[in-house]
């Protein structure tokens, strides 16, 4: 039943067909809310570029730290860079340097680095990522939300994709089949359960993206803090190729 779900998913967001066309998704991102500032970071609303690779897991965004630096982003690797590609900064096995963190451990430049390109590569490639090698996708119970009936689809990850955690749901609307919700646990910030809306989905090139993502914490089975924005992300001009 998981793939016959995430078969009408994938063709509600433009088809494998002609995803499988695409390499690249790029988009100018905003980014806020309270994480930053429980990391000891300062966040502004300058708005940046995203580039993520559609069928391995690459991310980059610039300006990072300074104007002609950008990170580059791999699952065994993170690193800030100029753009000429000197490296100022990298960590590898960058995973491990989280290890022990609570949510309120500070994180610095590589932490965040490494956090952006891991969750904006999931955020960009999602639902397609789903049908990537790897993945074990199973239907689970629907979920009300919003006044709304959602379908599930829980993900088990493989061990090379890094996401925030090995297993998440995505919850789907029931009717138009578009991406409503995702959860999960934040195992580089310990462990706390993610709820995160996305909203406002564009056609890019023939695939559907949200524009809109708000995420927040959940410390009961009743829902989400909605007083306390944990990420918001803002996304425009999203050009695939």
């Amino acid at each position: 039943m998981g793939n016959e779900l995430l078969g009408k998913v994938l063709d509600a967001h433009g088809g494998l067909e002609r995803w499988r066309e695409l390499t690249t998704i790029r988009a100018s991102i905003v980014s806020g809310g309270d994480l930053w500032g429980i990391k000891g970071l300062v966040q502004d609303s300058d708005p940046r570029e995203m580039t993520v690779r559609l069928h391995e897991q690459w991310a980059s965004v610039q300006p990072y730290g300074a104007p002609d630096q950008r990170t580059d982003f791999t699952a065994d690797r993170i690193a800030i860079e100029k753009l000429d590609g000197r490296v100022v900064a990298e960590r590898r096995a960058p995973r491990e340097s989280f290890a022990g963190h609570t949510l309120a451990t500070p994180w610095d430049a590589l932490h965040r680095a490494y956090f952006n390109g891991y969750a904006l590569w999931t955020y960009l490639t999602a639902p397609f990522l789903l049908a990537m090698p790897g993945f074990t996708v199973t239907e689970i119970e629907p979920v009300t939300d919003h006044g709304e009936r959602w379908l599930g689809l829980s993900a088990r990850y493989p061990a090379h994709i890094a996401g925030h955690s090995t297993v998440q749901e995505f919850y789907f609307g029931e009717h138009d089949h578009l991406l409503r919700r995702n959860d999960y646990r934040v195992d580089v910030a310990g462990g706390f359960i993610g709820v995160h809306y996305v909203s406002d989905l564009i056609d890019a090139g023939g695939i559907l993206v949200p524009t809109t993502r708000r995420a927040y914490r959940r410390e009961s089975p009743d829902g989400p803090v909605l007083d306390q924005l944990m990420v918001s992300i803002d996304l425009s001009d999203i050009r695939v190729s």
